[in-house]
């Protein structure tokens, strides 16, 4: 049987630095490839592993994130992920992903559970409940235990804390006047209830357009979605309430849905009614992920990026952290991400490959 070999242990058989070791094994290349390769092969040899528990408990830091989003089948928050996991994996940290199913009770467990020792610093996008219900205890506490937050997507100004947003209204705005421009003026928009912040914005972004291009605005043309899942029954509810839309307004010639779901079951309605797109009617999403690249046709869409928003979320996480272990006070950043307006098939376009930002 190996013996049990400690850092300590290591450095005395090869005749290095425990300083060289630990480095050595973090493949730091201040160390030479020789004494890299040679660490590294002992440490395989005799199963090491480096104690995390021991080495948080004596820097006081775990080195790890916890990231919590409402929902993780959603491609946009699987883009998000990926950006955080990116940079943190880059600068040697660990992230713990904890989901809400858009619950206040999950939310707050989820932030307990973690802020116990577990992790540095979180990410978080909020869930709707949270939104609905407007109490932030669970983030202030956090906060009050030295504990940082950085918020995407959905977020409050109430909380003190680093944002990492898009500007919703312009990109909005930006993809009904793309649909104005191509001569739309009976616009259907499908949007969130107005807690869920990010709706209200682009349903204001929708009025911008509209009034700048001095086209009325119709309450009727607006069907504000509250909290439908995804089961096969909710999603009937939708197609219903919007079949309903088209029973009383059966000139409408444009859709605008605040996210990729509303959009592409409007598509599906339109379609399943006989009308052509984007021939009769037009139709832009929101979010740009999976599905709206395979819908028939595909959709014209607003990118959020969410790698980069993901991305830029970690680093400022990260780089809280690191100025808060050298004692120093960073201001709190509101950083806007730009969007751009995806052109596909479900508008009328004379260029396929135009890109518009925000």
């Amino acid at each position: 049987m190996k013996p049990k070999m400690t850092l300590k242990k290591i450095a005395s058989e090869l005749g290095l630095s425990i300083s060289t070791v630990s480095k050595a094994l973090k493949d730091n290349k201040d160390i030479s490839k020789e004494n890299r390769e040679k660490v590294q092969a002992f440490a395989r040899f005799y199963n090491y592993r480096p104690n995390s528990i021991a080495l948080s408990l004596k820097n006081k830091k775990t080195k790890t994130i916890g990231v919590i989003i409402p929902e993780i089948v959603h491609h946009y928050f699987a883009k998000v992920i990926s950006g955080i996991e990116e940079v943190a994996n880059s600068k040697e940290y660990n992230v713990i992903i904890g989901v809400t199913n858009e619950s206040y009770n999950k939310e707050t467990i989820n932030m307990e559970m973690l802020v116990n020792g577990s992790i540095d610093g979180f990410i978080i996008s909020l869930s709707k409940q949270t939104l609905q219900k407007k109490d932030y205890s669970h983030l202030q506490e956090t906060i009050n235990q030295n504990i940082p937050i950085v918020m995407f997507d959905r977020v409050v100004d109430e909380i003190p804390s680093d944002k990492i947003i898009i500007n919703d209204r312009e990109a909005g705005r930006m993809a009904v006047q793309k649909l104005i421009d191509e001569g739309r003026r009976k616009i259907l928009l499908l949007t969130t209830k107005d807690y869920l912040h990010i709706g209200r914005l682009r349903t204001e972004g929708y009025r911008d357009a509209l009034a700048a291009n001095n086209i009325p605005y119709n309450e009727e043309l607006i069907v504000r979605i509250g909290e439908l899942g995804d089961s096969d029954e909710d999603q009937k509810i939708l197609e219903d309430r919007i079949n309903k839309i088209f029973e009383h307004h059966p000139d409408i010639d444009g859709i605008f849905g605040v996210n990729e779901i509303y959009a592409i079951t409007a598509l599906n309605v339109a379609r399943a009614r006989g009308i052509e797109v984007p021939e009769q009617i037009s139709v832009i999403g929101f979010s740009d992920g999976i599905l709206s690249k395979c819908a028939r046709p595909h959709l014209t869409t607003i990118s959020q990026h969410g790698f980069q928003m993901g991305a830029i979320a970690a680093k400022t996480l990260i780089n809280r952290l690191e100025k808060m272990d050298e004692g120093e006070q960073v201001n709190y950043s509101t950083q806007v991400v730009k969007t751009e307006l995806i052109l596909r098939d479900s508008t009328l376009n004379n260029m396929k490959s135009e890109k518009q930002t925000s």
